[in-house]
């Protein structure tokens, strides 16, 4: 059964004639995303500092950060790096406000959430490398941004899911910073679509086959990166060594059963994981704490594993 707050979340969007995002260019999906976010998000809750702030970019230019402090401490504190969903196509820093907001109040850590260059207008693996740059940036800056820079979490949802993951096989086969725990909510970890889920969940629940489809069109130009590790984490040939992982997951949304193989995948590979399915969710349901109330359960459940990982 689908949770009866979803339920009426989607027979309101078709009430109200929604347009579905694959229908709509780039730029006005932005928008929409943008504006609807004030029906179905929660009040956002009063932090002792939120700070914009830029790191270097791999390739000139700025990536915009903003830093959620949820109290003043005079010990570093331990950080949560946080990349956005959206398809790497939609969403930024605004979007996902209120979610840094309530992570970084409910566990008690320091919320960074990174700002990536989105596609078409800059293409895989252009969100890659930035999520990587300002991963390594806020290491190296720790101390003058009060964070401890040994006490490092990655996290994300759905195409920032994805990058927390890419961001870990990154940092570990390059020498980076190592992070104490993978937070992966309903990440997307197979560009080639495979899993069953696809096509149970394909339509009729928010996130379409369609719409998959439409953001790895704009993110994705070549049908061959599919197999990219970095566009695919599922498919790295070594998941062993990553950092302990919480992965969240949505009954009725089309990346539900990658998500599920990437847990076990990582359990396999001998990493610390944890698995939790919200079985009656659809995809994206845990930014829309207005309207679905399980949204705050699984806020809860984040924080939580943020503050057993993190001390």
């Amino acid at each position: 059964m689908l949770d009866p707050d979803a339920r009426a979340l989607i027979d309101l969007m078709a009430a109200r004639g929604v347009p579905a995002t694959h229908t709509l260019q780039p730029v006005q999906a932005r928008q929409f995303y943008r504006d609807r976010r004030s029906f179905t998000q929660p009040d956002a809750p009063v932090l002792a500092e939120v700070l914009d702030l830029s790191a270097p970019g791999p390739h000139g230019g700025a990536i915009p950060l903003r830093l959620y402090r949820p109290a003043a401490s005079a010990k570093p504190a331990p950080a949560l790096v946080y990349f956005h969903g959206g398809g790497w196509t939609i969403g930024d820093l605004d979007t996902h406000d209120v979610l840094c907001r309530e992570l970084a109040q409910r566990s008690g850590c320091v919320v960074v959430a990174v700002d990536y260059r989105l596609g078409p207008e800059h293409r895989f693996p252009a969100a890659v490398d930035d999520c990587v740059a300002a991963t390594r940036w806020v290491h190296v800056q720790g101390a003058a941004l009060g964070i401890d820079g040994a006490r490092l979490a990655l996290g994300g949802d759905s195409a920032g899911g994805n990058l927390a993951a890419v961001v870990a096989l990154s940092l570990r086969d390059g020498g980076g910073p190592q992070a104490k725990l993978q937070l992966l909510i309903y990440p997307a970890t197979d560009m080639r679509a495979v899993a069953p889920s696809h096509t149970t969940n394909g339509q009729g629940y928010v996130l379409t086959a369609d719409s998959v489809a439409y953001y790895r069109g704009h993110y994705i130009a070549e049908r061959a990166q599919w197999e990219d590790w970095r566009a695919s984490p599922l498919l790295h040939p070594d998941l062993s060594r990553l950092p302990p992982a919480l992965v969240i997951t949505a009954g009725f949304d089309p990346l539900r059963d990658e998500g599920r193989q990437y847990a076990d995948a990582l359990s396999k590979a001998g990493v610390a994981t944890q698995f939790v399915c919200f079985e009656r969710q659809i995809h994206g349901f845990i930014t829309m704490g207005r309207v679905i109330a399980e949204a705050d359960t699984a806020v809860g459940l984040c924080a939580r594993a943020l503050e057993r990982a993190l001390g």
